[in-house]
């Protein structure tokens, strides 16, 4: 196992984190699941993440909880478009459903997985929605006709263009203007205080 662990912390909540090769995830699932000193039989969620600036934008998650030890741990792996994830649907029955979401939202492939297919979206649906350089306004306009008695499929018209992503953006500045009005009621405060003598 230790030739797959890249990186572990703690993190806040002290719940133990670690990030894993992509060619790890089977053995040290099956690891935390069986070994008697982990016992992480309970398989929470696994969640999928998109982050278009890195090499391998999608972060695969598995959520584990020993009811045994009372802990949980956070496994974390990485994947790009089009390499896959090994299914780890021998090991935990419940990550079925987690990883047909998570190809349906994301377009991440999991291998050996006995039924990958949509879940959430429709048959005839083109891409995947969590993505973040899928449009928010979608492909097709999806609507019941009232003349055909029918739900109708039509092209968008108000389709978006290609989004450019600037991560460095205002949400940046947030803090810093919290500390400035931090800064502005201790001056205050000590303005008041020099008046009062």
């Amino acid at each position: 196992m230790p030739k797959y662990v890249q990186r572990a912390q703690l993190t806040g909540c002290d719940e133990l984190e670690i990030l894993i090769a992509p060619e790890g995830v089977v053995p040290v699932i099956q690891f935390l699941k069986d070994h008697h000193n982990a016992q992480f039989v309970n398989l929470i969620d696994i969640a999928g993440m998109d982050v278009p600036t890195r090499k391998y934008r999608f972060e695969i998650i598995y959520n584990l909880l020993s009811l045994r030890f009372n802990a949980r741990i956070r496994v974390k792996t990485y994947t790009d478009e089009l390499t896959p994830i090994e299914s780890i649907n021998d090991i935990f029955k419940a990550a079925n459903w987690y990883e047909r979401e998570i190809w349906d939202m994301y377009g991440v492939f999991f291998a050996n997985h006995p039924d990958l297919r949509r879940i959430l979206t429709d048959y005839g649906f083109e891409g995947h929605p969590f993505r973040k350089d899928f449009p928010l306004s979608g492909y097709v306009e999806v609507r019941y006709d009232d003349e055909k008695k029918r739900v109708v499929c039509e092209p968008l018209e108000l389709a978006q263009e290609f989004r450019k992503f600037d991560l460095s953006a205002p949400w940046e500045q947030f803090p810093h203007f919290r500390q400035q009005e931090e800064v502005k009621e201790l001056s205050s405060d000590a303005k008041k205080v020099e008046q009062k003598k």
